[in-house]
């Protein structure tokens, strides 16, 4: 069931025409910025891969994805639903040095994505990886790293704000870093999302960290699949969305499992029958390199930038008739 929340008074700052224009501005500014913050390079990449491959992202285990035959092949693809396996695979391959990564636009369809304000079944993401050594794979790494990725974006805010003053962004680059667990001890009765909500509210830039393993109470703050994130090595930066007023995730990232830790989460989540696929046996022998990585959503942040209320605004896509009316109602432009 769809959900759509329409803010009180809210009206597009920006017109349709100068909302393209700034969006082309975002992406080139950011893309520049995020490769000189964390040494990447531009490469192409996959809009599907082998389902027998074992490189398609399974998210939270339960999404479809989509696939099709192809005619001269007589064999299936899948398309991909993230690159985060993709990437670790493609820095072995090109044989990138430590300390040196890769970028690239990422577009899926996530046809079993709800749908809201923040929602589409089209995700269009930078999806980014960097070989690092043993000694960088650490807590303080992940964090420097995070703190790169928040200065790129503040940045880039900066920028559009002198070209448009009257979005008035003004995010911090000051960012709190807590742990699910820590979050779910200050708010115990809370849902995950309330407690995001009250934590970021307060905070306005925030990394959330170890996402993915069960916490005291039982239950996951959020889901993640077993086999690219150490569940204890990574997170999800956030920002206060003022439009909505809510906690707006831009990014999950982390370092990416090494043997140990991908044999520990399949185990945990039951997914021991992956190890038999190329990807999961190479990483297993100890052949793949140790890599940091995550996807920074491409229409999360012109929304954030651009003080849009709804994602359509920023993206084309397809939408069910009552988030169409709705905000045809409100005078909310969906491209």
């Amino acid at each position: 069931m769809s959900k759509l929340t329409i803010p009180d008074g809210y009206k597009s700052i920006l017109s349709i025409y100068e909302t393209q224009t700034a969006i082309g501005m975002i992406k080139r500014l950011f893309e520049d910025y995020l490769s000189k913050a964390l040494n990447l390079k531009r490469v192409s990449a996959p809009l599907f891969v082998d389902p027998q491959s074992g490189l398609n992202d399974d998210l939270n285990g339960i999404e479809r994805a989509v696939g099709f035959e192809i005619r001269e092949t007589g064999t299936s693809a899948e398309i991909v639903h993230s690159l985060a396996k993709w990437k670790r695979m493609a820095l072995y391959n090109y044989g990138f040095p430590s300390g040196e990564g890769l970028y690239t636009d990422m577009n899926a369809i996530r046809r079993d994505e709800e749908m809201d304000n923040l929602h589409s079944i089209y995700v269009d993401q930078w999806d980014w990886e960097k070989t690092i050594d043993m000694v960088s794979r650490n807590e303080s790494s992940l964090k420097t790293t995070v703190t790169s990725i928040v200065s790129a974006i503040c940045d880039t805010a900066e920028k559009v704000d002198e070209l448009y003053p009257a979005l008035a962004v003004n995010l911090s680059r000051d960012v709190k870093f807590i742990t699910s667990q820590e979050l779910e001890d200050i708010f115990p009765e809370k849902t995950s999302k309330e407690r995001e909500n009250l934590y970021v509210k307060e905070h306005k830039t925030v990394f959330i960290m170890q996402i993915g393993d069960i916490l005291k109470s039982g239950e996951r703050h959020d889901g993640r699949a077993p086999d690219y994130d150490d569940w204890a090595l990574n997170g999800d930066i956030m920002f206060w969305n003022g439009t909505l007023e809510c906690a707006f995730e831009i990014s999950s990232m982390g370092i990416r499992v090494d043997e140990k830790s991908l044999d520990i989460q399949l185990e945990k989540a039951g997914c021991g029958g992956r190890r038999d696929l190329p990807f999961h046996k190479m990483l297993l022998e100890g052949r793949l390199p140790l890599t940091m990585g995550g996807g920074i959503g491409q229409s999360r942040l012109c929304m954030l930038l651009l003080r849009k209320a709804h994602i359509g605004e920023v993206q084309v896509s397809l939408w069910d008739e009552k988030t169409v009316s709705g905000c045809r109602a409100a005078g909310i432009t969906l491209l």
